[in-house]
């Protein structure tokens, strides 16, 4: 009997054994926690907020434009949507430390996401200075939103250049190669008479007076950018260039605020332009005017751009190295009609104007003067000037770098305080502190 007993108790405990096994081999080793994905609907992540990298699937023919379309990290760019579907006061934005969500600053954030992209016009032997740009980007900001990232060049890329930015990337990663009409000198266009200019400008010394190369990039940034195969998916811009720094962290999506302020354009650095590479140009901005009253818009930032209601241009533009904007603006009529207007004068290569007073005059012309946002909590650096935001405290709640002492902002080269007198707005405490 007692044999009986300890046989059964025997059974029992192995019967224990065998579901206690069963279900340790059932249970997933990590727990499934559910993200937003990019416009609001559940995701399902197991922990890696990065896309697997894969391998670059080679290249695909690209469209209307000519170009060729090499993708990375997957075979097809990313659907569109405008990013509406979703209630903004559910994920409130974290502007300042008294904001829900402020010190949230690890992981992947939750909430809705935009439909934009970061965009970069580089060449193979940039890689390493475009690279130190990224991790910029992503520490300070895109390591915890994952948006994607384009890359555009008048050559192919190669592989070392495709490898390390998809590897610090940590959105999906895309790369274009920019058609021949869109990197050349168009039809309408003297070469004989361009040439001369070039030398002209190459004995005054007047800086990339006589490279070709920089004229072709200034049409492009333009006129062209915003056209290619890889854009088109998207509604919003954010340009990164080589060799640039952001200083302090961005707690707060800036393609969400501008989708959800109605804000088309922006910028953190102002200054005045060389007036020997744009000697015409306002000339043909005046032309544009006369020709297209209905693109003129009520309310605009013309006395940004001139001191005597237009009759003259003051130089005054914002640097476009960084932008974050609307690519539905720049594909609008209005910008379009804009651009192929100066671009029929010529004046792209027989002076060599800029894309930044190009598309400066353009916002504040078009838009009206509440469109345009400074971004003065996105501190940056592009040699030789810094952003560096006024007031000890805001560096300090931002975990900022940056020597308030280089802060370009209240310099009497910088037309940043135009942009705040313009605005009605007060300018920072102890904003003289940093002026000349």
């Amino acid at each position: 009997m007692a044999a009986g007993s300890a046989r059964y108790v025997r059974y029992i405990l192995l019967a224990f054994f065998v579901i206690a096994v069963l279900y340790f081999i059932s249970t997933p080793s990590s727990v499934v926690t559910p993200l937003k994905d990019n416009f609001g609907k559940f995701q399902q992540s197991t922990g890696n907020s990065k896309p697997s990298t894969g391998s670059t699937t080679g290249s695909t023919a690209g469209s209307t434009t000519g170009g060729t379309t090499e993708v990375a990290h997957d075979e097809k760019t990313p659907a569109k949507s405008n990013g509406a579907d979703y209630d903004p006061a559910q994920y409130p934005l974290a502007m300042t430390p008294n904001d829900p969500g402020w010190n949230d600053l690890s992981g992947v954030k939750g909430g809705p996401r935009m439909n934009a992209t970061f965009v970069t016009l580089a060449r193979n032997g940039d890689v390493w200075e475009i690279a130190k740009s990224i991790r910029s980007v992503e520490d300070r900001f895109n390591r915890r939103y994952n948006y994607d990232w384009v890359f555009l060049n008048d050559k192919p890329f190669d592989e070392t250049f495709k490898k390390v930015t998809s590897s610090l990337v940590s959105g999906k990663t895309y790369y274009g190669e920019i058609p021949t009409e869109h990197w050349s000198f168009p039809p309408h266009i003297d070469q004989e008479k361009a040439k001369k200019v070039r030398e002209d400008m190459r004995q005054r010394k007047i800086i990339y007076g006589d490279s070709i190369s920089y004229r072709h990039m200034c049409r492009f940034e333009s006129g062209f950018f915003f056209r290619q195969p890889l854009m088109m998916n998207y509604d919003y811009y954010w340009r990164v260039e080589p060799s640039v720094e952001f200083h302090c962290d961005i707690h707060y999506d800036p393609f969400r605020f501008m989708h959800e302020n109605n804000k088309k354009y922006s910028f953190v650095l102002s200054l005045y332009e060389y007036f020997e590479t744009i000697p015409t140009l306002w000339d043909s901005v005046t032309k544009f005017i006369k020709n297209h009253p209905e693109h003129i818009a009520e309310g605009n930032s013309m006395a940004f751009l001139s001191d005597d209601g237009g009759k003259t241009y003051n130089k005054c533009h914002f640097w476009s190295n960084f932008e974050i904007g609307s690519l539905n603006w720049l594909r609008s009529k209005a910008y379009t009609d804009y651009f192929e207007s100066l671009d029929q004068d010529g004046g792209f290569f027989y002076e060599r104007w800029g894309d930044a007073p190009v598309h400066s005059i353009a916002a504040g012309l078009m838009l009206k003067k509440e469109e345009i946002h400074f971004f003065n909590d996105i501190a940056y650096y592009h040699v030789p000037f810094t952003h560096c935001p006024t007031g000890e405290q805001f560096r300090l709640d931002r975990k900022c770098h940056c020597n308030p002492k280089e802060n370009f902002d209240w310099k009497g080269y910088s037309c940043t305080s135009r942009y705040y007198e313009l605005n009605g707005l007060p300018k920072p405490e102890g904003w003289q502190d940093q002026s000349d």
